[in-house]
């Protein structure tokens, strides 16, 4: 094992030590008696159960009531299908799918709840976007709800895109003591290049071709069910949960509406049975999700260099299972995990490309081999990570699974650990006196990391494209400064939109960056930038003292984000600009998420507003247990400007 990844792997487990304890030991009550009772289903009062089966048609009907065998174990169907988006369109035909294979295998299913999925793709740039970030805490507790009847033994995820994965995640780790299997859709096929899209993109934005060419272009580049292509943030959930042993292997990257995928699709059914309590091959959620799957998960986003917002949803979900995650870990890693992808937008080939090139077996066996991943782990396959090594096939009808010899078939999308693209992870965190950010350089030319220019200050995304239509961005160096876009400002959106205009001008051969307290998409690509800047400006943070011709050194190879200004003249500033209120902050839904806002934690701590699971405390307020009065916004609360955020572990 790298000695770098086990030290940290062990600075994880002793920081959280406290916490993970209790929350194992709560789950493992549960376990025993789950294993000591049966089926859960079997305990509840006759008119609770009787509303539990009441729609089940007559076979299943009679398996739920008990008639002939009450010991088959009840599996809950999680899902997030809608048909207005291409990647969960295809789980309309999932769940009698898994219902049928669950039922073969001795047990019963039953779709338990629905979650919202939203589209950070249709929303970018519109107010739907500040609701998204909130969302993945919504499908959390909407999990959660699935699950509270108490008639399930172990539960079927069907989730992929961006937030909605990790809100599944969260939410079945409340319910640690049930095994878990995410059921993946697979990618659309490959459309039209991503280099042309790109390409067309500028030209819309230079004004140089019009809507219809650029409709056209997007329609060829989205344009059936599946993920979309490009290695986002969806793409990257989808990984992860490799990595994680929460697939089964290989099933990541298989295209919808195949034979292999739908052959796959009814394996998960067959597992989630053998591996409920009720078996012999008990593998509760809680015990498989430990300090080694989060590491190994961590490791694999900064290998393939996989979307920044999993600086903020692994922190997230590492604290549903008690472990207390922080981005000093991914600073870390990110110096010994070295590049080993080019998935656009860190290059041109999509996720089929890397599918065929070798994929996640090939990925995962090279890590193994150089001791970059931790391989006694638990996972819904069985003991032990060697198991993603093989890849699924039908051979005769039947799924079988192959272990991938040989290397890499193309070696312009996927390398070894010993031909890197890079040495380091694709994700560095940045510090200074304006707080601390990350930066994904994984796509950003080498002569673009370092930039010192004029700040130019917006307090909205919307001013910024403004101002680069009206020509007011030409000819000169700057880094843009967007404030006010954090979790407790307005839910964090993603600023994807402002990529292209700032490409352009980086093509012009001008010097931009941006720094921001909110994200960027995953799919946001060569401009440099600094994000998910903490503390926000709507906590008091130095972001909110920037003046426009302030000067701002952005050095992401070097780590370090500083405003250069006399620490005697920032001390006499006072903030500029604030947030909008809550009788401003409504239309599209959003004044329902108006508690969000005063309970979200800061980015660092994954911007949500659960604690750390195990570490519950009536004096822990908002977000991952920092202190806060209760109910106050964090604005109120008297943050001092640039204080590091209470309760984070180095």
């Amino acid at each position: 094992m790298n000695p770098i990844i086990k030290e940290i792997t062990d600075r994880i487990a002793e920081r959280s030590a406290a916490s993970r304890a209790a929350y194992l030991a709560r789950i493992r009550r549960d376990g025993e008696a789950a294993k000591a009772k049966g089926p859960a289903r079997a305990h509840l009062g006759c008119a609770n159960l009787a509303h539990g089966f009441a729609a089940a048609d007559a076979e299943d009907k009679l398996i739920l009531r008990g008639v002939g065998n009450a010991a088959k174990p009840g599996v809950a169907i999680v899902t997030s299908y809608n048909d207005m988006l291409s990647a969960h369109a295809p789980y309309e035909t999932y769940p009698p799918e898994l219902k049928a294979a669950v039922r073969r295998a001795g047990g019963v299913a039953q779709v338990a709840g629905g979650v919202p999925a939203m589209c950070d793709g249709i929303t970018q740039g519109r107010a739907g976007m500040e609701l998204s970030l909130y969302s993945r805490d919504v499908i959390a507790m909407a999990t959660a709800i699935a699950l509270s009847h108490d008639m399930f033994d172990a539960s079927l995820l069907l989730g992929v895109c961006d937030k909605i994965v990790p809100g599944l995640f969260i939410g079945a780790l409340h319910f640690g003591h049930l095994p878990a299997i995410f059921v993946p859709a697979g990618p659309m096929a490959s459309g039209l290049p991503n280099k042309v899209k790109a390409r067309t993109r500028q030209l819309f934005a230079e004004g140089k071709v019009g809507r219809e060419e650029l409709l056209d272009a997007e329609a060829k580049s989205y344009h059936s069910p599946g993920t979309c292509t490009f290695y986002g943030t969806a793409n990257s959930n989808q990984a992860l949960m490799e990595v994680m042993g929460l697939h089964l292997p290989g099933s990541t990257f298989v295209n919808p509406h195949t034979e292999l995928r739908h052959a796959l699709t009814e394996a998960a059914g067959r597992r989630a049975v053998e591996i409920t309590a009720h078996g012999a091959e008990y593998t509760p959620i809680g015990e498989l999700v430990d300090e080694k799957a989060l590491v190994n998960a961590c490791v694999a986003l900064l290998a393939t260099g996989g979307s920044t917002n999993h600086t903020l949803h692994l922190v997230a979900m590492a604290a549903a299972a008690g472990i207390v995650l922080t981005w000093d870990d991914f600073a870390r890693l990110s110096g010994v995990v070295p590049s080993l992808t080019k998935i656009y937008p860190n290059g041109q080939a999509d996720v089929n490309h890397f599918r065929d090139a070798g994929g996640m077996q090939v990925l995962i066996g090279d890590l193994l081999d150089e001791g970059l991943l931790h391989g006694d782990v638990m996972t819904v396959a069985g003991p032990g990570l060697d198991r993603y090594r093989e890849a699924p096939s039908l051979v005769d009808g039947s799924l079988v699974w192959t272990p991938v010899t040989g290397g890499s078939k193309d070696l312009d999308v996927l390398r070894p650990v010993a031909q890197p693209f890079s040495a380091d992870g694709g994700i560095h965190m940045v510090t200074g006196n304006l707080g601390r950010a990350v930066s994904k350089v994984s796509a950003v030319k080498p002569e673009h990391l370092v930039i010192e220019a004029p700040a130019k200050v917006f307090d909205d995304q919307l001013d910024l494209l403004k101002a680069f239509e009206a020509g007011e961005l030409d000819g000169q160096d700057f880094v843009a400064v967007i404030r006010y876009q954090g979790p407790s400002a307005n839910g964090m959106p993603e600023l994807h939109k402002l990529t292209p205009p700032l490409a352009v001008l980086l093509d012009r051969g001008q010097r931009v960056a941006i720094v921001t307290d909110g994200r960027m998409s995953g799919a946001s690509g060569k401009v440099p930038a600094a994000i998910h800047l903490s503390p926000e400006a709507a906590d008091g943070g130095p972001i909110a003292l920037v003046r426009d011709g302030d000067v701002i050194r952005l050095d992401s190879a070097a780590g370090t984000l500083e405003l250069l200004v006399p620490a005697e003249e920032l001390a006499r500033r006072t903030p500029e600009g604030r947030p909008l209120s809550d009788a401003q902050w409504v239309g599209t839904g959003r004044e329902l998420f108006a508690a969000f806002r005063r309970m979200a934690g800061h980015a660092e701590q994954g911007a949500g507003i659960f604690g750390v699971s195990g570490a519950e405390s009536p004096h822990h307020g908002p977000g991952l247990g920092f202190p806060a009065e209760s109910g106050a916004s964090h604005l109120e609360t008297g943050t001092p400007v640039g204080a590091r955020p209470a309760g984070l572990a180095r």
